[in-house]
């Protein structure tokens, strides 16, 4: 049994009525905003490295440590909540992440020392775990399968930008001397509690997951993946498709760790950028990030609405991203000036549009079933993110983070060491990342029991 094309879908697009379509992508823009301000809390600890460091007197793998505790609770609450979203409405969930986020905030806003910043860091880590998941799917629930790429992307483009519009506005605040670096955390949490009031009063729950009715009473036709059977779960998990999502989902969320809690450190002390503009060359990965998830968005869907399968509309240009972010980050680390900006720039870009992987790995399996998929796969990758700002860490005080020769070093080795981890699943999410080959072999399967 072969997974439905995009030419298969019932008449999807004629019943897709007017106010339902512009309901999605409201709902879709709001959950976009709610990256962006999930982007801003993950990526703030870096901003703050430095007076952080300062103030609290923490040493390199002290910080690198406070970094990775993000982490601790991560894999394990999106697991958790990713089985609870098949009887729990996505929307409450979000509205009750949004809420633990803003509450985290304020203990360090008003004086917290390590230690609190350390049980923060934790406690945001959980409330952020399921955030990519659940806002992929509740996204999802609002399009049909061939129109998901583009909206998919563009919850992950919330995370990327949360970098172009958040990462300045927080160096500014941190850099000025009337408000400094614990306002940076004030700042969230006021906009986490903002947030949550506006998704309490215009988010729903989408209608794209057995057929509903939505609220303007229109019906709406089975999407593709809806004709797919319930599979065993356990048979999706052990699938060479989803062991290589989750072997690229650990070196993008390495990455992506270590960009967020040694980026700011590399741009000042080894690039030499000045403190004021270290948030401005920060924001410019996040920035690439961006337009590159626009473009492989709208390449995916035309792809993909012409009858293309989701192998090379998404899981292809993923891998392919990969590819590029390690090759870039491999020479970066031996040039210098422009030249290393620019590397920079795509190397640490590119590796962000991994919010694709779950969104092909979506396309083999019932959308009843997505969700706890999805959420595993999300949350079995993050332990790249518990080790690597702990691993870098250690690289930069072994050589010797107080001068600027040492911690060049130390980040050059962390560097290259993420590169070749890029490289390598990229190659690998090429060539194994195949949903309609998976779907089909798990219908197979099922049809036999």
């Amino acid at each position: 049994m072969n997974l439905p094309t995009a030419r298969t879908s019932v008449s999807v697009q004629q019943e897709y009525s007017p106010p339902t379509r512009r309901k999605a992508w409201l709902v879709t823009a709001l959950l976009g905003a709610f990256m962006i301000i999930n982007f801003g809390e993950k990526a703030v600890l870096g901003l703050v490295a430095k007076p952080a460091m300062a103030e609290l007197g923490i040493s390199p793998v002290q910080f690198g440590f406070i970094g990775s505790s993000f982490f601790f609770l991560f894999s394990l609450s999106a697991i958790v909540v990713g089985v609870l979203s098949s009887r729990v409405s996505s929307r409450k969930l979000i509205a009750v992440m949004a809420l633990v986020w803003a509450l985290v905030q304020f203990p360090i806003f008003f004086g917290g020392g390590a230690a609190v910043l350390l049980v923060c860091r934790i406690i945001l880590g959980a409330g952020e775990g399921p955030a990519l998941p659940i806002a992929l799917h509740a996204t999802q629930n609002w399009f049909p399968a061939e129109d998901r790429s583009l909206p998919s992307n563009v919850i992950a483009i919330g995370a990327t930008l949360g970098a172009v519009v958040a990462a300045p506005l927080l160096s500014l605040v941190i850099d000025s001397p009337a408000l400094g670096w614990r306002w940076a955390f004030g700042l969230l949490g006021i906009a986490s509690l903002l947030w949550a009031i506006a998704w309490l009063a215009v988010g729903r729950d989408g209608p794209y997951q057995s057929g509903e009715r939505t609220e303007d009473g229109a019906s709406v036709s089975p999407s593709s993946t809806e004709k797919l059977e319930l599979v065993s779960v356990r048979k999706v998990l052990t699938s060479t498709m989803w062991i290589a999502a989750v072997a690229a989902g650990f070196a993008c969320f390495w990455s992506q760790a270590v960009l967020t809690t040694w980026g700011p450190r590399y741009i000042g002390g080894v690039l030499e950028i000045g403190e004021s503009k270290v948030g401005l060359i920060f924001a410019l990965p996040w920035l690439f990030g961006t337009v590159l998830l626009i473009v492989l968005g709208g390449l995916g869907q035309r792809f993909m609405r012409s009858g293309g399968s989701a192998r090379w509309g998404v899981a292809g240009l993923f891998g392919l991203a990969l590819v590029l972010s390690g090759t870039c980050m491999l020479l970066m680390v031996h040039t210098s000036g422009a030249l290393a900006i620019v590397l920079f720039t795509v190397g640490w870009g590119a590796f962000l549009v991994f919010p694709m992987a779950p969104t092909a790995v979506g396309y083999a399996v019932n959308p009843s079933q997505r969700a706890v998929v999805v959420s595993t796969l999300v949350g079995l990758a993050s332990i790249g993110g518990v080790v690597s700002p702990t691993v870098v860490g250690y690289f930069v005080e072994r050589a010797g983070d107080a001068a600027r020769a040492g911690l060049a070093s130390g980040l050059t080795d962390a560097f290259t060491l993420t590169g070749v981890l890029l490289l390598i699943t990229g190659v690998a999410s090429v060539a194994l990342i195949n949903p309609e080959r998976t779907a089909a072999r798990l219908q197979r399967h099922r049809q036999r029991v």
